[in-house]
């Protein structure tokens, strides 16, 4: 077997990657392709799932099963990875600018999470409260906005931070 693997012309010709998008791994699965390029995972089905999105990704006996920061579970059966976990994983963690846990007053905590996608200038905040916590309600919602002031500041430009207009993210990925 040879050491250098090629992606078969006719997959990397079915990507809809961005001009310039690199292709970095791959690995066959059982219907098709998963393929790690540079700026986003690219499942059999071809859905393209950019790096910033990916909120857990993880391996089992069966392949590939991944969550998205809008809560969608997805997988890919794939038998012999190959490099492909090792590329999700180093994806995945240089999107993550800010990752700091604020603890709130006698009732838990925040996970507050920015992260930019590969390339860009502004990052995203998200908002991870402990469970029993309701994102909803005001109160553990000021804490947490004011515990990622200081990050917001020292890491620069901020889409959706926690001196913004709008609300914080607050996806829980249970």
């Amino acid at each position: 077997m040879s050491i250098f693997r090629r992606l078969p012309s006719d997959v990397r010709k079915g990507l809809a990657t961005s001009r310039g998008e690199r292709v970095l791994t791959f690995a066959e699965a059982a219907d098709g392709y998963v393929v790690a390029t540079d700026q986003a995972l690219f499942l059999p089905d071809g859905t393209r799932v950019p790096w910033e999105q990916v909120e857990q990704a993880g391996w089992d006996d069966e392949g590939l099963r991944l969550t998205t920061s809008e809560g969608r579970r997805l997988s890919a059966r794939v038998a012999s990875p190959h490099r492909l976990p090792e590329a999700v994983r180093e994806r995945v963690n240089s999107t993550i600018v800010v990752n700091k846990y604020v603890e709130l007053p006698g009732r838990g905590g925040v996970r507050l999470v920015a992260r930019r996608a590969p390339g860009a200038d502004t990052f995203t905040w998200s908002f991870h409260f402990d469970e029993g916590l309701d994102p909803e309600d005001p109160g553990p919602a000021r804490p947490g906005r004011a515990g990622a002031r200081g990050p917001a500041k020292e890491h620069g430009r901020v889409k959706g931070g926690p001196d913004s207009s709008g609300p914080p993210s607050t996806h829980d990925p249970a």
